[in-house]
């Protein structure tokens, strides 16, 4: 993903920060404890399509 488009998104939630797990393909919201897919290259910022991460994910604060 584009370092540069990476910059400009924000967490539809909560308007903040999202760190981009490359191997997963999914920008992550620590503070709303989210992941959000990228498909095909283009981020899904749908509340409704994120999953909640795992108690060890959100530890596991990049």
């Amino acid at each position: 993903m584009d370092k540069k488009l990476l910059a400009m998104l924000a967490c539809p939630v909560c308007k903040g920060d999202l760190k981009l797990d490359a191997d997963k393909q999914e920008l992550i919201c620590y503070t709303d404890a989210m992941a959000f897919p990228v498909r095909d290259g283009i981020p899904v910022m749908l509340a409704v399509e994120a999953r909640t991460l795992t108690t060890d994910e959100r530890l596991d604060k990049h």
